[in-house]
């Protein structure tokens, strides 16, 4: 009979479990816990934009593929109704014509629940799909949940960041960390 110690065993799981390669090994030692330790891909201009599948706003499931053939704003904000994400999605709504006019089709995406979603969208009389990433999965699809920090406090967030997706289904254009002042402006002018 052999004997092993469960400290042997923890370390023989511990190596296996730092070498497996779909793991970041920077986050290891992350104490926000497993869902840190996912690598997150980074979708890059010229690459097929992730086809994600979601509920909207008035909770009927979406899928992003059914969108080919027009050009998409996929733009990602952090939370419904909070001031930032109130005034982009605002300076979204009122270029929405010129979008429409550009064949081009305005999504937003945040991990709030549906309700949530359609009272920001009815507040603010949006004229654009909402769509609820509660579990960010679509998210962390297109890298843009990262790790963040407020007042020495880390945790796992949206990175403000839209994505131009042209008919083709391909990524033509990434803002990342967008500064809402004039943002809107600046796609419109991406999708021209």
């Amino acid at each position: 009979m052999i004997c092993v110690s469960s400290c042997q065993v923890f370390c023989c799981c511990a190596a296996k479990f730092l070498l497996d390669s779909r793991l970041d090994p920077e986050f290891v030692a992350s104490p926000l816990g497993p869902s840190s330790l996912r690598r997150m891909p980074h979708a890059q201009e010229g690459d097929l934009a992730p086809d994600i599948s979601l509920d909207t706003d008035s909770g009927e499931h979406f899928q992003l593929s059914s969108l080919q053939g027009k050009n998409v704003v996929l733009y990602f904000y952090p939370k419904a109704d909070t001031p930032g994400c109130t005034k982009e999605a605002c300076a979204f709504r009122d270029n929405s014509q010129r979008f429409t006019k550009a064949n081009t089709v305005v999504v937003g995406v945040s991990p709030d629940a549906s309700k949530a979603q359609a009272k920001f969208k009815d507040k603010f009389d949006l004229p654009f799909m909402l769509l609820a990433d509660v579990d960010h999965k679509a998210a962390e699809a297109y890298g843009v949940w990262k790790e963040k920090s407020m007042y020495g406090k880390k945790y796992m967030g949206i990175e403000r960041t839209t994505f131009v997706i042209g008919a083709d289904g391909k990524i033509r254009k990434i803002f990342p960390k967008v500064k809402v002042e004039g943002h809107a402006e600046e796609v419109l002018a991406a999708v021209s």
